[in-house]
């Protein structure tokens, strides 16, 4: 293999570390969107963000519900 073979190894690693790590970076994110916001069930967001990254959809909701702010029983505005 001749330096050229050398390097289109580089970059396909290069490539495939890039998209391993955007892949935990959208897993993490509404996990780390509901701690910011003190969201109180931030723990089972997280997991939908973990399991949701398979399908899509189930992160999308997960991405959604870290925004939503539920308010406490007996709260009126």
């Amino acid at each position: 293999m001749g330096g050229l073979g050398y390097f289109a190894l580089f970059v396909l690693l290069t490539l495939i570390v890039t998209m391993l790590g955007l892949v935990v970076w959208l897993a993490m994110l509404p996990g780390k969107i509901a701690v910011q916001r003190g969201h109180p069930q931030a723990d089972a967001i997280r997991v939908a963000g973990w399991l949701g990254i398979v399908t899509g959809v189930v992160w999308m909701a997960a991405l959604i519900w870290a925004y939503t702010v539920n308010a406490p029983k007996g709260a009126t505005e």
